[in-house]
């Protein structure tokens, strides 16, 4: 048994790192079998010596984390937990540095885990970047706040938000409205990544004066879409038709990112997915990059994560159902 001191400013680093009531204190003990005491300006791990120097380490990640201005939540000390125990707590420094842009309401948006971070990567150098994974892992608003910052930079002239309103067929026709007004509901994850990043006033605007589109994919045909940042948005619901139409959309100076769950296909019973065909046909294409995201990227509740894992693993045992 040893122990290791970690140095602390003042109480409100305490409350920082150790969370309100211990909530984080409390999943710490939960994964390394230590004693963490709170004493003055230090906190002191007691265990076994590699344990000590782990959770030490983590600490320090943290504080540094809480000290550069990150307001710590239960997911990063989660993941943070995850990275020590890989031997890959640096990664935590890089991804918290890494400021993607600042929101209507003034919140960093930056990468949550090391997925987010290589999908962002991608985004920037790649022509096409094609991001799979289950809910909540970000896919979408990444994309949108990447499309605003390339936006504000002036890298592009407008954004283009599409996707496919699968559900729709002749179920359309008995909804109220003209055409946008029926396929609205389907694009409004869209609306509101929208907001959240732009400010509901700025895209607004910017809807208005056709700075940014947002419209189902069916609109798309035809096109050539120049100094564009295009995206589309449950791409796992397109035909192979479609998507091979979307991405020969694509003109000079433009950006497109194509997102989906491929465990969530609702298109008519053996139809064939045009995401699930472009992560073979695509695979060697330069310029072109996909970034397959999992359930250790998911930013939502824990919850969701176990869910994830359960459908996985039941899938796997019964591939036939």
């Amino acid at each position: 048994m040893t122990e290791k001191h970690i140095s602390i400013a003042d109480s409100h680093e305490s409350l920082a790192v150790l969370g309100r009531h211990d909530e984080y204190l409390r999943m710490i003990n939960e994964e390394f079998e230590c004693r963490i005491t709170a004493r003055g300006e230090e906190l002191i791990v007691a265990a076994e010596p590699e344990t000590a120097e782990r959770v030490g380490r983590l600490f320090q990640e943290l504080l540094y984390l809480h000290r550069e201005g990150n307001q710590l939540t239960s997911h990063d000390v989660r993941y943070g937990i995850r990275m020590i125990k890989e031997n890959r707590g640096d990664e935590l420094r890089r991804m918290f540095s890494d400021t993607v842009i600042v929101t209507a309401r003034g919140r960093h948006i930056k990468p949550k885990t090391a997925g987010q971070r290589l999908y962002i990567e991608s985004i920037r150098k790649s022509c096409v970047t094609v991001g799979i994974g289950p809910a909540g892992t970000g896919k979408t608003y990444l994309a949108v706040a990447l499309a605003v910052n390339a936006l504000k930079s002036k890298e592009v002239e407008r954004i283009i938000l599409t996707r496919p309103a699968v559900e729709a067929g002749e179920k359309l026709g008995f909804l109220p409205g003209d055409l946008q007004e029926k396929v609205d509901p389907y694009l409004r994850p869209l609306y509101d990544a929208m907001y959240d990043v732009m400010g509901v006033d700025t895209f607004q605007k910017h809807m208005a004066r056709n700075i940014i589109e947002v419209a189902p994919l069916a609109y798309m045909r035809g096109r050539t879409l120049d100094d564009s940042f295009i995206i589309l948005d449950e791409a796992q619901n397109t035909t192979p038709e479609q998507m091979k139409m979307f991405l020969t959309r694509m003109g000079f100076g433009s950006k497109i990112v194509i997102t989906g769950d491929i465990t969530q296909v609702d298109l008519p019973h053996g139809a064939q997915s045009g995401l699930r065909q472009a992560q073979t046909v695509l695979a060697e294409v330069p310029g072109i990059r996909i970034v397959m995201l999992d359930e250790r990227d998911v930013v939502r509740h824990e919850i969701v994560s176990r869910i994830i894992k359960a459908y996985e693993i039941f899938e796997q045992e019964h591939p036939t159902r």
